[in-house]
């Protein structure tokens, strides 16, 4: 690697090399070739003038690309399909005066980013599975755990481990359910020519219509696609880009709101995001664990969350049926949007492989807020020992008070319990206070929420999927 060229953090620490391939050079004009192939290829089945001899040729290079020739010929004439039409025609004399016939430059353009974000989009969908089957099992595994539920971060009722990791699970669930949509419309351009009127072809073919109909549809089946779009101008509607970068935005809201909640609760030292034998927290202070896989999530997510208003700019702005002023921009936004949240997913993954949760911390922290949420069950009890409801209310009032006192003025622990035991109005012994104490009692069905949820909703999305299996869980 150069060290005197900038080079995108995506390429160089982030983004898998499987990602970075399917936006790579050698994917892009490999994929052109293949549509070259497919468009001779039908030409020939529908009667023009190009031979199987022609189409075998075509095939036989469709590989071994001579960059250097197309690179050599682009400085010449400033246009990098006719460029790579006079490589490939270096390669297939025999097939070289057939080769793009009849297309346009989006014809290999066009359709060639449609599939590369698709097959981008099933590689993704890959690893959001994956995360999704990690919390699976952590969620089950902190089902009936207890910990501080927090609103507006401030101490809440209690929840459990289990029941926290569920939240995180179904917003990736909406996300999956988002990515299967998108790709349920996939579909290519097709060859509609220079203003989508397909002109050339009905010239090509003599007028007839159905013919110039074929084939459309007999490029997408070679593709491996069984749709393409009706209409269009020279390019597909740039609202596509819109539409794929806008589920990659659900998927880094999703990553952002797991990251910030681990970096939270690693401050708390509740869970902590996994931290190597001998990685370094800090340069000045030796003893410090930051959260920077989590960091790193939110710092690459807000990215995303950025770059996807890219496409709505340049969908709303193109001018009838082809304007060029698309072209630069969709080649950085809709690459690294998909770099950026590959490398979201690959990070997540690891830190949702590897949390570790610190029971005792969560506990202690339960119990320093416990005595103040168990006063309506302490009530309760108090009264059907023989007190008076009034009474009792404005003394846990005044308790709870001076305890809150001693906690916020002074430092010290929460001494409401030690109190109400000490009051003779209560009539309750330690025992009967600890038996209203035990945190189990305040987590609601947070355990049958956890058990019900991953069997009605997650094992159903998981069910058949074997991409969770194969991802690295490298960061």
């Amino acid at each position: 690697m150069s060290k005197n060229i900038y080079e995108s953090p995506l390429s160089s620490r982030y983004a898998s090399s499987e990602m970075k391939y399917l936006f790579s050079p050698d994917k892009k004009f490999k994929t052109w070739r293949r549509l070259w192939v497919a468009l001779a290829e039908s030409e020939m089945e529908l009667g023009l003038n190009v031979t199987l001899e022609q189409v075998a040729e075509l095939k036989a290079n469709m590989d071994n690309i001579n960059y250097a020739d197309a690179e050599a010929r682009e400085k010449e004439v400033r246009h990098d399909v006719m460029s790579h039409v006079y490589a490939y025609g270096l390669q297939c004399p025999k097939a070289k005066g057939i080769i793009h016939l009849g297309a346009t430059s989006c014809y290999v353009g066009d359709n060639t980013d449609l599939i590369i974000m698709n097959e981008a989009l099933e590689l993704i969908r890959g690893k959001v599975i994956k995360v999704i089957s990690l919390l699976r099992d952590f969620s089950l595994k902190y089902k009936d755990m207890p910990t501080l539920g927090f609103t507006h971060f401030q101490a809440a009722q209690l929840t459990t481990v289990g029941k926290r990791a569920s939240l995180w699970i179904w917003e990736l669930l909406m996300d999956l359910e988002n990515i299967d949509f998108q790709l349920s419309r996939k579909a290519l351009l097709g060859c509609k020519g220079t203003t989508g009127t397909q002109a050339s072809f009905m010239e090509l073919f003599d007028g007839d219509i159905e013919k110039v109909k074929l084939l459309d549809k007999k490029i997408c089946q070679k593709m491996g696609y069984d749709k393409f779009y009706p209409v269009s101008g020279q390019t597909y509607s740039r609202k596509v880009d819109y539409h794929m970068l806008s589920v990659l935005s659900d998927i880094a809201q999703s990553a952002y709101k797991f990251a910030n909640d681990i970096r939270l609760l690693q401050h708390l030292k509740e869970i902590e995001e996994p931290f190597e034998k001998s990685q370094i927290g800090s340069s000045a202070m030796a003893y410090k664990r930051n959260p920077m896989r989590s960091e790193r999530i939110c710092s690459l997510a807000r990215y995303v969350l950025v770059d996807a208003v890219n496409p709505a700019i340049t969908s709303s702005t193109q001018w009838f049926e082809r304007t060029l002023d698309d072209s630069a921009n969709k080649r950085l936004s809709v690459a690294e949007g998909f770099l950026a949240v590959d490398a979201i997913l690959n990070i997540y993954m690891n830190v949702a492989s590897g949390l570790v949760v610190y029971p005792k911390v969560i506990h202690n922290r339960i119990m320093s807020e416990l005595p103040f949420m168990a006063t309506e069950n302490i009530l309760m009890d108090a009264v059907k020992a023989g007190g008076d409801r009034q009474e009792l209310h404005e003394l846990i009032r005044e308790h709870s008070m001076e305890a809150g006192k001693v906690v916020k003025e002074h430092g010290g622990e929460n001494d409401l319990i030690e109190r109400i035991i000490a009051d003779p109005a209560f009539n309750l012994s330690r025992e009967d206070i600890e038996g209203i104490l035990k945190p189990e009692n305040y987590i609601g069905r947070c355990e049958s929420q956890v058990t019900e949820f991953i069997a009605e909703y997650v094992d159903p999305a998981l069910a058949g999927s074997d991409a969770a299996d194969e991802v690295e869980l490298t960061v």
